[in-house]
This record gives structure tokens, C-alpha cells and sequence, in this order.
């Protein structure tokens, strides 16, 4: 299993070696051995431009998961090469504040969200939002992260 964690800010960002150990763990106890992966931290213009480029949206977001398994054409072996998560530290700081949770507690939640868009959950459809958001809450209760 390889998780990799990138800051692609000027931004010293102490919390990134535990987010790599957090996502780890998930990923142990969620029974996948067999993944690589990578966490990319941006700031909000690096991810307005992604998301203007990939998505058609001009505006920052807080997220955004380019999961690989997604693309048909994609060879599948043994091990399963999952994608990127981009997230926006940017956001993180502002949404943390927004919501009156910690600076952590966002950051895991945004890494999680990503992490489950990579395994093919989404949000698009009320059945698929509430096995999603639900998912999310049980992985960030499980390791004592609370709003």
C-alpha cells in the first residue's frame, strides 16, 4: 500500500505526515492492502485552475478526487492505483472557521471524502449522498475526529 501526501504550497503544513498516517490506517481497517494513492495540497488558485480546466467551473473548491478507476481504459492488476485528491488548503482554513470545527478535523474530512470518491462513491443521486456522507461520518468517528 503507498499513500503519498504533497504540498504543493509555501505553506509549512505540520498536520501532513499524520494525515498520511491517518489515511493509512483507514485504508488497513476499510481492508485494502492492495492501493496507491496520492493527497496533493493546493492553494485556492491552483484549484480554481483545475477545476475551471476539469470541471468547467470557474471558482475554487474545497476538493476534488480524479479517480482512475473511473476510466474504462484503465488496466486493473493486482494493485489498484486509485488517482489523486487535490484539496485546498485555503479552504480547509476558511471551512474549518465556517463551520466551527478544528483545522484538522476539516482537512481529515476533505482527505476522507476524497479518499471515497477514489472507491467509487458519490454524491450525485439522495441514495448515494446519505451512503456516502454516512461512510464519511463512521470513518471520521471511528478515530475520534468530531465536528
Amino acid at each position: 500500500m503507498e499513500i503519498e501526501v504533497f504540498n504543493e504550497t509555501l505553506e509549512e503544513l505540520e498536520e501532513l505526515p499524520q494525515l498520511k498516517e491517518f489515511l493509512l490506517q483507514v485504508a488497513k481497517d476499510e481492508g485494502l492492502d492492495n492501493i496507491i494513492y496520492n493527497v496533493i495540497i493546493v492553494d485556492n488558485e491552483q484549484i480554481h485552475e483545475i477545476n475551471r480546466e476539469y470541471r468547467g467551473i470557474d471558482r475554487p473548491t474545497d476538493v476534488i478526487s480524479f479517480a482512475l478507476e473511473d476510466d474504462k481504459s484503465f488496466n486493473r492488476t493486482d494493485i489498484r492505483v486509485l488517482g489523486d485528491i487535490y484539496i485546498s488548503i485555503d479552504k480547509v482554513r476558511s471551512q474549518s472557521v465556517e463551520y466551527g470545527h478544528s483545522f484538522k478535523r476539516e482537512l481529515y474530512f476533505l482527505a476522507v471524502h476524497g479518499f471515497l470518491h477514489l472507491l467509487g462513491y458519490d454524491h450525485m443521486e439522495k441514495d448515494d449522498e446519505e451512503k456516502m456522507f454516512k461512510k464519511q461520518e463512521e470513518v471520521l468517528s471511528r478515530y475520534g475526529i468530531e465536528r
